[in-house]
């Protein structure tokens, strides 16, 4: 099915919607969305195919790294729709397939086996020793029995020392190995280097980069996507050149900038009745325009 004619630039969905009132369309483009360009979909698909291999001795392992903003958690939050937490009743216990915790700043093993003993809200009382944590958490993993390990701020390894580092890489190749299940890394390109430092790690873990936009066919095509699924009335028409070297220009390449601009042009749109995306609200930027501003205090 395809969008009314009056609007036939917007996706099929989204169509409908425009002819909605102001401040429900604004709730709209303000909301949180997966956008599924081919490189967050093969980084999905990565995970998926992760999550399926057979349990061996030495378990595949994957690093998603690039800059802040450029979608990594959106992809581990859209792979973790498919695999939610649930509860087996004759069993007794929590099924959680898919584990999430953030490796802590300032890394050691203490602080690591806590911050996974808060993930799965096991008690603590802060004075237990090390081999106590690890313990308690291997005992707990190998009970939820999760079928994968996501760590994400990885990238938090270069706040510790030398010999820091490697008894952290050390720990995370011990867990891949008791555990038997795919370790997935999430960090910034600090975390490559890192990780690349112990070539052990380096040989388990297969880095997946998500590169900062650039002005090719790929970035164009995300930005027609992006124009579908916000409700203005008119076509803003983002893949004409002067728009797409605007918007890279503003946001850097960044994914998360590319939202955030053009959710503010939009809304900026809405409220000044031009009902499209026009080039002098993108010169402002990522600065919230003080129209968008006085709706908000409305």
């Amino acid at each position: 099915m395809n969008a009314t004619p009056a609007f036939a630039h917007l996706d099929s969905e989204v169509g409908g919607l425009a002819a909605q009132p102001a401040a429900e369309r604004i709730r709209f483009i303000r909301a949180d969305r997966w956008i599924g360009f081919p490189r967050a979909e093969l980084g999905v698909n990565l995970l998926r195919g992760l999550i399926d291999h057979p349990s061996c001795a030495r378990m595949p392992c994957l690093l998603i790294h690039g800059d802040s903003g450029m979608g990594k958690t959106k992809i581990v939050e859209r792979f973790r729709r498919d695999f939610p937490d649930d509860f087996d009743i004759q069993a007794g216990r929590a099924q959680r397939p898919v584990l999430i915790m953030e490796m802590p700043p300032g890394p050691s093993e203490q602080r690591f086996y806590r911050q996974m003993l808060a993930v799965l809200n096991a008690p603590q009382h802060g004075y237990e020793r090390l081999d106590v944590l690890e313990q308690i958490a291997l005992r707990l993993l190998h009970a939820i029995n999760p079928r994968m390990l996501i760590i994400d701020e990885v990238h938090n390894l270069v706040a510790g020392t030398p010999r820091e580092q490697r008894r952290t890489l050390n720990l995370l190749k011990f867990l891949a190995n008791q555990l038997r299940i795919p370790l997935v890394c999430l960090g910034t390109d600090d975390a490559l280097r890192a990780m690349q430092s112990d070539p052990q790690i380096a040989s388990r873990f297969e880095p997946f980069h998500l590169p900062r936009w650039r002005a090719d066919v790929a970035f164009r095509s995300l930005l027609a996507t992006l124009e579908t699924v916000l409700p203005l009335r008119k076509p803003s028409n983002l893949e004409q050149k002067s728009m797409v070297e605007c918007i890279l220009g503003h946001s850097r390449g960044i994914t998360g900038n590319v939202v955030r601009l053009l959710t503010r042009a939009a809304v900026e749109a809405i409220l000044n009745g031009q009902e499209r995306i026009e080039a002098t609200a993108l010169e402002r930027g990522l600065q919230p325009p003080s129209i968008e501003r006085k709706h908000s205090m409305l």
